[in-house]
């Protein structure tokens, strides 16, 4: 079952999550779509804008815990592919998110041209809860755009952040009421979708140059923390404290 919505507004393609029941979590098939979806539109001509956002009252609750560790899984795509799909993405990309989004849901968002996030929309990086590390080059785009301190606080410490406090930390730039949320979106992107395509890739392409390769040995550092940090001790109390329903205990650990 397919996992992303695709829909076509003009030249205006719209991804939707599409796993309400699972409040969006990255399951494998999940990626998969949505790194088709990335590629496909970038190499669809009539393609102008991207717009990414989540079906029911979540963006996306990140990795699916459930799927972690499992052994076996069939993956057309890894996590590297994924998010150098959203990196390498050369037209305008906006994020709208519609409510919580933590994990890649955060992290997902430093790597967007523009975010608008609704007001009871959140987000989290709950990595240290989980054992694990940062994701998306978010080591790098974080502290670029909301600062090191800030940044650390956020990444570090698993706690959530409200729409308008990521605005005033730089991580989105509009809250809007819920019911608002997406024609605020749409509304950027048809102001977008009339403009010059090739203008809009250069600039894009010139604002990303200084970063990107950056922003890629991230992805790949951060990876490779997290294939060494899945299923240790951390990771495997986090992901036993989630089904037991409890907090984790990391005494000693």
């Amino acid at each position: 079952m397919e996992t992303i919505d695709v829909k076509n507004e003009g030249a205006i393609r719209v991804l939707t999550l599409n796993r309400p029941d699972a409040l969006n979590a990255f399951s494998v098939q999940l990626m998969d779509d949505l790194t088709d979806g990335m590629l496909e539109a970038a190499a669809d001509e009539s393609v102008k804008v991207l717009l990414l956002t989540g079906a029911g009252r979540a963006f996306t609750a990140g990795a699916d815990l459930k799927e972690m560790g499992q052994a076996g899984l069939n993956r057309k795509y890894d996590l590297e592919q994924l998010f150098e799909s959203v990196v390498d993405f050369p037209k305008p990309l906006i994020i709208a998110v519609n409510g919580v989004g933590a994990g890649v849901g955060a992290t997902i968002c430093g790597l967007a041209d523009m975010v608008f996030m609704a007001e009871s929309a959140r987000l989290r990086c709950p990595f240290s809860a989980l054992g694990l590390v940062a994701e998306a080059g978010s080591t790098v785009t974080f502290p670029w755009l909301m600062g090191r301190q800030r940044a650390s606080q956020f990444l570090l410490a698993a706690e959530w952040l409200g729409a308008e406090e990521c605005v005033k930390a730089g991580l989105a730039i509009e809250v809007l009421p819920d019911d608002k949320l997406m024609d605020r979106a749409m509304t950027q992107a048809r102001s977008i979708e009339k403009l010059s395509l090739a203008s809009m890739m250069k600039t894009k392409a010139l604002m990303m140059a200084p970063i990107r390769n950056r922003i890629m040995v991230a992805v790949r550092d951060e990876n490779a923390a997290l294939e060494e940090l899945t299923g240790g001790p951390a990771n495997r109390e986090a992901l036993k404290a989630f089904a037991e329903k409890r907090e984790p205990d990391f005494t000693g650990m």
